[in-house]
C-alpha cells in the first residue's frame, strides 16, 4: 500500500484520528486474552465491551507463552491471534495490539520469555546483540500475523504500541525502541506506532526512538485498596502537559485507571472496585475529556486470571482487578457507568465551588461544559449556576430552578447547541444524554439524570405529537427564543418519561438507574457509506441501531425479514418488561431466536407519549433457574513428596552445577555453584533442591538464603525430617536450618531437600531474577552434589503443549500427571481420603486430592462459577498452600495463611459444563501442624443466554518422562 492509499484510510492531527475519513474518539478498554484461555469466549468479552459504547480494545500479548523457547513459536490453541482478530471484526472493535516484548501486566519477567532472563546475557530492552537476536524472531511472527489484519487491510488492527512504560535515556534504551520500529516497518506494518509513558517524563516523544503517536499512562487513585472511600483529587494538568509536550498529536491516554492490582495479603477485589466505582468513573473519566483527550483506555475494563506461572510475585492467582466486569464475567455497577458515557461519546459529533471546563467542536459549534467540584474528593452536596453562550444568545442556567445541583464526587455535562438525529436541535440542557441518533425516521434524543435531582432543558419540539402528562415534568414555552421550549423534570421521577413523541422525533428522559437498562446495539445494514471489512462495526459498517430496554445484556441485533423482524441475542438474569424504539418496520421481534410474544404498540398513557413504542415481555427460561452444582466428595489421596523419603532416585534429575549466571543477581555464598532455577530450565511454579553431603558427624546445620519473590514460601528436609518452613512476605530469605538430632548418617550420602515456591519473575528493571538458592553453606563440609527438577522437560520438553510451558511445576505429582484427566489413580496407590482430612501425618508435607463430577449444566445458559476454599475466608490461618487444578489447567493458588483470595472462578470451556470434570489440588502443609481445607463449587449466576457454544480443550493424561 503507498503512502497516499495508507492517507485514505488512517492518518491524524491534533485532535483526533481519521478512519476512513472519520473522526473517531477512540474509546477503548484493557483485555487480555491469554486471561482467559477459551477462544470461543473472547466474543463474549468484545461483545460486552461494544455493548457498553466501546469502540476498541487494548490487548496484550506476552512473549512468554508464544515463544517458549529460543526458536520455538507456538501461537496455537489460547495463545492464536488470529482468532481474536476475526472475533474482534464479527463484534465490531478496534483493537490495539501491544505485543512486547516487554509488558508489563503483571505478569512474570513483565512478559519476557522466562529463557530470555537465563541466555541473555546483555541488558535486556537495550539495543543489546543478544536482546536483539532473542525478541527479532518472536516480532517477526507478531507481524506476520498481524499484517493482514490490520485496518488499512480490512482488519481491526488500528494501532500496535512499541514495548511499554521506559525511558528514552541512556541511548541504548532509545535505540531499542528505534531498532523496535524499524522492525516493525521493515516488515510492512502500516498503522500508528505508540507508546506509553508511566507518568509524565516525555519520552519518545521526539529524538531517537520516538513514536508516532505518544501517549500517557496515569492511575491517580493507586493501588491501595484498603481505604477505598479515600479519594485522591483528580489530575488537572493533563491538558497544559499535552500542549507543552506534543501538541501536534491527538491526547493519548493508552492506560488510565479502569480498576487496582491487589497484593498478597491485600484488601481483595470487591474493595478495588470500590476505590475505582462509579462515581470514580464519573468524575476522573470525564475530567480526561476535559483535557481534551480523544484516544482512552481503560486498564482494565475485563482483567480475568492469572492462572499458572502467569503472574509477578506482586499479584494472586485473580486479576479481577475490580473491573467493570468482574473475573467472573459479570457485568456491573461501573459497567452501567461506562455505558452511560460509552453511548453518548458514540452518539455525539466530535459557581466558584464548580470547577467547570469548556470543550468546543469546531465543526459542529456544540459547547460541552464539564463541571465537578473543586473538591473532586468531597463528598459534600452543592447547587451552583453557570452562565453559558449559546447560538441564540447567552444564558445563565438554570433557568427554571435555583440551582444545578452537583453531588460529592459527581461530574456533568452542561451542553449547548447541540444537534441529534438529522434535524434535532437541544439549546442546552443540564441533564445528561444517554443516545442521540436517528432511529428509522424520527430523531431520537434520550436524556438522564438522578433521580433526587432537578434537570433542565430547552430544545426545539418537531411534528405532530404529544408532550408528557406528569406533575413532575414541566414545559415552558421559551420566549426569548422562539420557537424552543424549556423541559423542566423535578426530583422524584423514576423511570422512563417520555418528553415528546412526534412522527418526526422522540425526546425521552429516564433516571440513571433506568437508562443503564437499554441498549443500543448497532445494527448491521449496508448502505453506500460501508466500508468493506467493518461490516459490523458502529459509524463505518453502519448507523443504524434501536434502544432496548429490560435486558440484562444486549449483544447484537439484526434486521431479519425484510426489515420486519428485530432480531435480538442477550442475557436475561430475571423476567423483565420488554421496551424497544425500533425502525418503523419492525413488527416483530425475536430474543434468541424466541418469538416475543404477544408485542404491542404502546398506547398514549404507558409512557405519556402518543406510541412509538414496542412493549413485550421476555421471560426468563425455567432451564436456568435449575441448575444443580455437585459437592465436591469422593476424594483420593496419595503423597506427593517421595523426594524426602528415604532411597529416593534423583539420577535423572539435572544436576545444578554452572559456575557462571546470566540473573541479574549473582549466588551470595557458597562453593561457586549457581542454584538459579532458570538457569536449568525451572523458572516457575514449585522447584525442589537436592544437595548432598556425606555425612562425617560434625554437620549440624545449613545456612540457606532462598529467593522465591515476594510472599514465597520455602520447606527444608534433612533426609526424611522436616526441619522448617520459612515464610515472611519477603522476595529472599535466609535461615539457618538446625538438623535434628541424629538425622544426619555418617559416611553415608545425606540430602537437604528444599521445596520451594517460585512466585514469578520480577519486572523491570529485575526481569533476571535469582529464583533459587542464591546461598548454602553447611557449618562443617561441603555439598558434593546439587540436583534440581521443576516442571517435567523445562522449557523445551514440557509435555502438555495445549496448556503451555507455564502451567506447570516441579511437583511429583504435577510430574506424573495426576492433575490430568484421565490418570488412572491406581497406578500411584491413591487411596481414599477427604479433602478436609488434611494430610495423614498431621505435619509438613505436600499431598495429591483428586476427584470428579459430572456437570449437566442446561445449553443456552451462561453459568457463572466458582471454586471456594474454606467457606470464602480469605485469609483463614491454616498454614497451607494449595493449587487448584480443574481438568489439568492450574487455576489457583491458594495460600491460606496470607490471603486474600479464598475464590477462584472457572469458567466454561476449562469446566466440561455437560460431561465429567477431574479437579486435583496440591496441598502443601508448611508446618507441623494439621491442616484442614474445604472445597465447594459456588454458582455465582446463572444467565438465560450466552455467547453460544463453548468448546473444551483438555487434554487426557498420557504417558510421559519420569523424573
Amino acid at each position: 500500500m503507498s503512502v497516499w492509499q495508507l492517507a485514505q484510510t488512517l492518518l491524524w492531527d491534533n485532535y483526533t484520528i481519521f478512519l476512513h475519513g472519520q473522526r473517531i474518539f477512540l474509546h477503548s478498554g484493557e483485555f487480555h486474552t491469554f486471561r482467559l484461555p477459551v477462544p470461543d469466549l473472547w466474543l463474549d468479552i468484545f461483545q460486552k465491551f461494544v455493548a457498553a459504547g466501546l469502540n476498541a480494545v487494548s490487548i496484550c500479548f506476552p512473549m512468554a507463552v508464544a515463544n517458549p523457547a529460543r526458536g520455538v513459536f507456538d501461537f496455537n490453541d489460547w495463545r492464536t491471534l488470529q482468532p481474536v482478530y476475526d472475533a474482534a471484526k464479527l463484534a465490531g472493535i478496534l483493537v490495539v495490539l501491544r505485543p512486547g516484548p516487554y509488558m508489563n501486566a503483571e505478569t512474570t519477567a513483565g512478559g519476557v520469555a522466562h529463557w530470555v532472563t537465563s541466555e541473555v546475557g546483555g541488558a535486556l530492552r537495550t539495543n543489546a546483540s543478544d536482546w536483539t537476536a532473542a525478541y527479532k524472531p518472536y516480532l517477526n511472527q507478531i507481524i506476520k500475523r498481524t499484517l493482514p489484519n490490520q485496518v488499512t487491510s480490512g482488519g481491526p488492527v488500528i494501532a500496535v504500541q512499541v514495548d511499554n512504560e521506559y525511558s528514552q535515556s541512556p541511548i541504548t534504551r532509545a535505540e531499542y525502541f528505534a531498532q523496535l520500529e524499524k522492525q516493525y516497518r521493515d516488515g510492512g506494518l502500516l498503522v500508528p506506532l505508540t507508546y506509553n509513558d508511566a507518568g509524565q517524563r516525555s519520552n519518545f516523544i521526539n529524538g531517537t526512538g520516538a513514536v508516532d503517536i505518544y501517549g500517557l499512562d496515569s492511575y491517580p487513585q493507586s493501588f491501595d485498596c484498603s481505604n477505598p472511600t479515600q479519594w485522591k483529587p483528580v489530575v488537572t494538568n493533563y491538558h497544559q502537559y499535552h500542549i507543552a509536550n506534543n501538541p501536534s498529536e491527538p491526547w493519548y491516554m493508552p492506560e488510565f485507571q479502569g480498576g487496582a492490582f491487589d497484593p498478597w495479603g491485600g484488601s481483595g477485589y470487591d474493595a478495588c472496585e470500590v476505590l475505582t466505582g462509579a462515581d470514580f468513573e464519573n468524575v476522573f473519566y470525564k475530567q480526561n475529556w476535559a483535557s481534551n483527550a480523544k484516544l482512552i483506555s481503560y486498564y482494565m475494563v475485563y482483567g480475568g486470571t492469572s492462572w499458572g506461572g502467569l503472574p509477578f510475585p506482586g499479584v494472586y492467582t485473580s486479576y479481577d482487578y475490580g473491573s467493570a466486569i468482574r473475573e467472573t464475567r459479570a457485568l456491573t455497577a461501573k459497567f452501567d457507568e461506562l455505558k452511560r458515557q460509552g453511548l453518548f461519546l458514540r452518539s455525539s459529533p466530535h459557581n466558584n465551588q464548580a470547577f467547570i471546563t469548556l470543550l468546543k467542536n469546531p465543526d459542529s459549534g456544540t459547547n460541552f461544559f464539564i463541571a465537578r467540584q473543586n473538591d473532586s474528593t468531597s463528598t459534600s452536596s452543592i447547587a451552583f449556576n453557570i452562565t453559558v453562550p449559546t447560538s441564540k444568545g447567552t444564558f445563565t442556567l438554570p433557568r427554571t430552578t435555583s440551582g444545578i445541583a452537583l453531588d460529592g464526587r459527581q461530574s456533568k455535562l452542561i451542553i449547548t447547541d447541540y444537534t441529534f438525529g438529522a434535524h434535532g436541535s437541544v439549546l442546552y440542557t443540564t441533564a445528561s444524554v444517554f443516545f442521540s441518533g436517528t432511529i428509522g425516521k424520527r430523531d431520537v434524543l434520550f436524556l438522564y439524570g438522578d433521580a433526587d435531582q432537578s434537570h433542565e432543558a430547552t430544545l426545539t419540539f418537531s411534528g405532530s405529537g404529544a408532550r408528557a402528562r406528569s406533575q413532575s415534568v414541566q414545559f415552558t414555552a421559551s420566549r426569548d427564543v422562539r420557537g424552543t421550549t424549556t423541559v423542566t423534570v423535578l426530583p422524584g421521577v423514576k423511570g422512563l418519561v417520555t418528553l415528546w413523541d412526534s412522527d418526526e422525533q422522540l425526546v425521552l428522559f429516564a433516571d440513571s438507574v433506568t437508562a443503564a437498562t437499554f441498549w443500543a446495539p448497532p445494527i448491521a445494514q449496508k448502505s453506500s457509506g460501508t466500508v468493506a471489512g467493518f461490516e459490523s462495526f458502529w459509524q463505518f459498517g453502519t448507523n443504524t441501531t434501536a434502544l432496548v430496554g429490560g435486558p440484562y445484556l444486549v449483544r447484537n441485533a439484526s434486521l431479519m425479514n425484510g426489515g420486519r423482524t428485530l432480531a435480538l441475542h442477550g442475557d436475561l438474569n430475571a423476567s423483565v418488561p420488554l421496551t424497544m424504539i425500533a425502525p418503523p418496520s419492525v413488527t416483530g421481534v425475536t430474543w434468541n431466536g424466541r418469538r416475543v410474544e404477544p408485542l404491542s404498540r404502546t398506547a398514549a398513557s404507558d409512557h405519556g407519549g402518543r406510541g412509538g413504542f414496542l412493549t413485550g415481555h421476555l421471560n426468563e427460561r425455567a432451564v436456568a433457574k435449575g441448575v444443580n452444582i455437585p459437592k465436591l466428595s469422593g476424594w483420593k489421596f496419595a503423597d506427593s513428596l517421595p523426594e524426602v523419603q528415604p532411597g529416593f532416585d534423583d539420577s535423572k534429575w539435572i544436576t545444578a552445577d554452572h559456575t557462571t549466571t546470566n540473573i541479574s543477581r549473582k549466588p551470595l555464598f557458597g562453593d561457586g555453584r549457581v542454584l538459579f532455577g532458570c538457569d536449568y530450565g525451572f523458572c516457575e511454579n514449585n522447584v525442589l533442591w537436592r544437595g548432598h553431603f556425606t555425612g562425617t558427624g560434625a554437620e549440624k546445620s545449613v545456612n540457606l538464603t532462598i529467593n522465591g519473590g515476594s510472599s514465597f514460601a520455602a520447606s527444608v528436609w534433612i533426609n526424611d525430617e522436616f526441619i522448617s518452613t520459612v515464610y515472611n512476605g519477603a522476595d529472599q530469605i535466609n535461615a539457618l536450618f538446625t538438623f535434628p538430632d541424629g538425622s544426619v548418617k555418617v559416611g553415608e550420602d545425606n540430602v537437604v531437600t528444599v521445596l520451594q515456591d517460585h512466585m514469578g519473575n520480577d519486572e523491570d528493571p529485575n526481569e533476571k531474577s535469582a529464583r533459587g538458592i542464591p546461598g548454602f553453606a553447611l557449618n562443617s563440609g561441603n555439598f558434593t552434589t546439587w540436583k534440581v527438577q521443576g516442571k517435567v522437560g523445562g522449557y523445551t520438553d514440557y509435555p502438555d503443549k495445549v496448556r503451555g510451558v507455564l502451567n506447570e511445576g516441579g511437583l511429583f505429582g504435577e510430574r506424573q500427571g495426576w492433575h490430568l484427566p484421565g490418570f488412572d489413580l491406581s497406578f500411584a496407590n491413591f487411596t481414599s481420603r477427604e479433602l478436609s482430612s488434611g494430610l495423614p501425618s498431621g505435619g509438613a508435607g505436600v499431598g495429591f486430592f483428586v476427584t470428579t463430577f459430572d456437570l449437566k449444566i442446561p445449553k443456552g445458559t451462561d453459568t457463572l462459577l466458582s471454586f471456594v476454599f474454606d467457606g470464602g475466608e480469605g485469609k483463614s490461618g491454616q498454614a497451607y498452600r494449595a493449587l487448584l487444578f480443574v481438568n489439568g489447567w492450574k487455576f489457583g493458588k491458594r495460600v491460606a495463611n496470607v490471603g486474600p483470595q479464598a475464590s477462584f472462578p472457572v469458567p466454561e470451556g476449562i469446566l466440561d459444563y455437560r460431561g465429567k470434570n477431574t479437579v486435583a489440588v496440591a496441598l502443601w502443609a508448611l508446618d507441623n501442624v494439621p491442616v484442614s481445607p474445604s472445597l465447594e463449587i459456588v454458582v455465582n449466576a446463572v444467565l438465560d443466554g450466552g455467547v453460544g457454544s463453548i468448546a473444551t480443550n483438555n487434554p487426557s493424561w498420557s504417558e510421559r518422562p519420569s523424573v
